[in-house]
């Protein structure tokens, strides 16, 4: 039973579904989404608040700016795409805290939340209230 316990744990320390990030974001936590693909994917549509650092970009020059203090949630396609585990393995040997949204930016559209970009999907919306 303690070995499954922490297998689950373990698992949940390294992904998240898309309303936790949706939970996350709204309520203002310091995770940051970061989508892997290229720039021509994040122009198209991407999440959000999103930041685009596509992962054979990544290196310390790239992620400098970024602040080590919150969580980076690495996302790309989907399930039939890997730029956001390559991403987050990346990001993790430069010291960034990270995660990758199960099912990318496809089960972040399946669950209703809405993309920004060229060809948005519509769905739910963020919005700040201040």
């Amino acid at each position: 039973m303690q070995k499954q316990i922490e297998f689950y744990e373990n698992k949940l320390s390294y992904e998240m579904d898309p309303s936790d990030l949706w939970d996350a974001l709204e309520n203002n936590e310091k995770v940051v989404a970061l989508d892997t693909r290229q720039a021509f994917g994040y122009e198209k549509e991407h999440i959000p608040t999103a930041i685009n650092i596509p992962h054979r970009e990544m290196k310390e020059e790239s992620t400098k700016h970024l602040d080590k203090s919150k969580t980076y949630v690495c996302y790309c396609d989907g399930i039939g795409c890997n730029a956001s585990t390559k991403g987050a393995l990346k990001m993790a040997k430069l010291g960034f805290k990270v995660k990758e949204l199960m099912g990318g930016i496809e089960w972040w559209k399946f669950d209703g939340y809405a993309t920004e970009g060229s060809k948005p999907f519509e769905g739910a919306k963020m919005a700040c209230a201040c």
